[in-house]
């Protein structure tokens, strides 16, 4: 079998996992209700969020937008080949650019994965010729548009996975 390794190395239980789960679902429930809802004392749960705050498990308590409320109704992924030599001018060049969410170092076909967001096509054509294209070192891109999203709620297990 398999062990999630936060679990193994920090020892973190399933009552742990319980919180996190609730935590990423609504991370403003109070502490009352959410013990209420575990059936634990709030007390110990405060403590308990604490602690996987101090141990670094809880990163941030942050909130979602509703990004279609904003104008913002183009998600795309544009993959990237660079030079290799201008690896860090490209990623700052990239970071100065606002539509730019995410970018992600990864294997494969491309050398990154840049998440934008934009308020048309138009914005995004934009984006990806005279923004991105337009980085010293960025060798070609190719872009991908999200025509529909499913989210997942994560789930957090404290217990064994089995091996696939």
């Amino acid at each position: 079998m398999v062990y999630l390794l936060a679990y193994k190395l920090n020892k973190f239980d399933e009552l742990d996992m319980r919180i996190l789960s609730e935590l990423t679902k609504d991370a403003s429930v109070s502490v009352p209700r959410l013990g209420k809802k575990l059936k634990i004392n709030a007390s110990v749960l405060y403590s308990r969020i604490k602690r996987l705050s101090k141990k670094g498990l809880i990163r941030k308590f942050t909130i979602m937008v509703n990004d279609e409320l904003l104008g913002i109704n183009v998600k795309a992924i544009i993959g990237i080949n660079r030079d290799p030599k201008l690896k860090e001018s490209i990623h700052t060049e990239l970071l100065k650019i606002p539509e730019v969410m995410t970018i992600s170092e990864v294997t494969g076909r491309f050398d990154i994965l840049v998440a934008v967001s934009t308020r048309t096509l138009e914005e995004l054509h934009s984006v990806v010729i005279e923004k991105v294209g337009r980085i010293e070192g960025v060798l070609s891109t190719e872009t991908f548009v999200e025509m529909q999203r499913t989210e997942k709620e994560p789930q957090y297990l404290a217990q064994p996975l089995l091996a696939r």
